[in-house]
């Protein structure tokens, strides 16, 4: 039990699978309470079966403001308040530019990026009343550097560093103390890859992550992120596999 956290109320989007879900597992160990949000209804619902009483959740699609609106509001409901927003949701359906997948750029711009905004949208006049709380995002190490057949998904993760650096330099200006995270992830054993069409991408995609680690290693930058005092912004962390170069 990690008394730092212990009944703090996290909000967790992408929490169905992954990273999201490795979180909420370890933060519920450590004596918080989770309000999951994801697409996939039937793996929320199984997940909050285990993870007990201290956990609810809301179906939500990031690319919807009112479904994250409602997803805080869940959380006020059953739990009074919300001390994190863990904006995690994102996809990663890789290919080269010269393909023209003018749908997969949208639909990656959508959830990466305007999910991101949507879940600020929907937490900060809470956060902003109480003068306290804290926002992670996931960007990636794609972040960081640009990978070729990735570049619009590169691109997203660019703007989401950009967009949180920009906030948490507002937020201390405004003296509102909402503290900021930035997770810069590596290779991570996720479902990222699952859903690349491009077979020449993907194959290089999945060379790329015979290293992978498991989500916990992110989940546990989050539980030390939130644990710190509320002086502390811990405000980007890069997680790598020790083998990735």
């Amino acid at each position: 039990m990690n008394n730092a956290i212990k009944d703090k109320v996290v909000v967790i989007t992408g929490a169905s699978s992954g990273i999201g879900e490795a979180t909420a597992k370890l933060l519920i160990e450590n004596g918080a309470k989770v309000v999951l949000g994801a697409r996939r209804e039937g793996r929320l619902k199984e997940l909050v079966k285990k993870l007990g009483d201290n956990s609810a959740y809301a179906v939500t699609d990031v690319r919807n403001a009112k479904e994250i609106e409602m997803l805080v509001q869940v959380a006020k409901e059953k739990f009074g308040k919300v001390d994190v927003l863990f904006a995690n949701a994102g996809i990663m359906p890789a290919s080269n530019m010269s393909e023209l997948k003018t749908a997969e750029w949208n639909d990656m711009v959508d959830i990466n990026i305007k999910g991101v905004l949507n879940s600020l949208a929907a937490i900060l006049p809470e956060f902003k009343t109480h003068k306290a709380g804290q926002v992670i995002t996931t960007s990636s190490i794609a972040g960081l550097k640009i990978f070729p057949g990735n570049s619009v998904y590169t691109g997203t993760k660019h703007a989401v560093r950009a967009i949180m650096e920009g906030f948490r330099m507002e937020s201390a200006m405004e003296g509102t103390n909402i503290r900021t995270t930035t997770l810069s992830p590596g290779a991570i054993d996720t479902e990222l890859l699952e859903i690349i069409s491009t077979p020449e991408v993907k194959s290089e995609m999945e060379q790329f992550y015979k290293v992978a680690i498991t989500p916990d290693a992110v989940a546990k930058t989050v539980l030390f992120a939130i644990s710190q005092p509320e002086s502390v912004a811990i405000t980007e962390m890069t997680i790598l596999p020790s083998k990735q170069a």
